[in-house]
């Protein structure tokens, strides 16, 4: 039986006389790393500003943990960590300073919370450093590890790897990772980068002007995404049999209009065209096919480009 920590339902929001968010449906399995991707004012961040009430509904529901209104939810929200429009710090504060503020504001007893917090992000050395002296890439760390304060079990992040140089961005994607993998903390990442999501994601969310276009895991993404030779002939049975013989492979479809997917060989494209020529066979089409992540994204919002 699958758990979601997070489902919604028709959920809506408008602002004057634009929907920000249009009948949303949307779900987040436990466990899960969920990639919400989507353009600059796509809805992203409207969305998770219903979700951790920073702002109400129009219309539609959602469940966080089962839990939907009231005392119940303000419970539920009690078990999420968020960065939302960037980490909350004191920039003349050291960064056990700023967790241990941190700590006192959401009530949080005992201080051992707050050097295994700090551990955790790998800033537990950072002595008497000011957080406004930090890299940003530290200054990402630091508000991680004060969502992380009162341990979450769903982290909620908007935009975590903005303005990043290519160290900072490393160091926060292997970090989440050890988040989900060792301690079991379902991810919803907002963002617009999709070649750093890929390398991160289990689980994909598409939005475009408000609307959820698509959802779909890891796996089905790849296999949506496979590259693989196009190939039509005169005789696709007669291809097909040296394909499987002559070329050692199974990995390929032969479609109802007669062309075959070829999944093997993409990178020794001359080999395949060579043996089918070398059997009498009349070669019509042969090329390359397959979407990489960005034009597939780009084709699910009409054409878009990405920032």
């Amino acid at each position: 039986m699958n758990e979601y920590v997070l489902k919604t339902n028709d959920l809506s929001k408008k602002y004057q006389n634009k929907m920000a968010l249009n009948k949303v449906n949307l779900s987040i399995k436990k466990g899960t790393i969920y990639g919400f991707i989507g353009q600059n004012g796509a809805g992203k961040s409207t969305l998770i500003r219903l979700i951790t009430g920073l702002a109400n509904p129009t219309s539609g529901t959602f469940e966080l943990f089962e839990k939907t209104d009231g005392q119940a939810l303000i419970e539920a929200r009690k078990r999420i960590g968020t960065i939302i429009e960037g980490p909350a710090l004191y920039p003349h504060m050291t960064a056990h300073e700023n967790l241990e503020a941190h700590r006192l504001l959401k009530g949080i007893p005992g201080k051992d919370c707050v050097d295994k917090t700090l551990a955790l992000v790998g800033l537990q050395n950072t002595g008497k450093k000011k957080a406004k002296n930090f890299s940003l890439g530290m200054k990402q760390r630091l508000g991680l590890a004060i969502a992380l304060l009162g341990d979450p079990e769903f982290l909620i992040l908007d935009e975590p790897i903005n303005g990043l140089d290519p160290m900072g961005v490393v160091e926060i994607r292997e970090l989440l990772k050890k988040l989900n993998q060792a301690y079991g903390i379902t991810i919803l990442i907002s963002s617009h980068i999709l070649s750093e999501l890929h390398l991160l994601a289990t689980h994909y969310g598409i939005i475009h002007d408000g609307e959820l276009l698509e959802q779909l895991s890891a796996t089905e993404l790849n296999e949506k995404c496979q590259q693989y030779l196009h190939i039509k002939v005169d005789n696709p049975n007669k291809a097909a049999t040296i394909i499987e013989s002559q070329l050692s492979t199974n990995d390929f479809e032969v479609m109802p209009d007669g062309s075959i997917k070829l999944f093997a060989h993409v990178n020794t494209p001359g080999l395949v065209s060579k043996t089918l020529t070398k059997e009498e066979l009349v070669i019509e089409q042969f090329m390359p096919m397959g979407e990489d992540l960005e034009a597939y994204f780009s084709n699910r919002i009409g054409g878009v480009g990405h920032e």
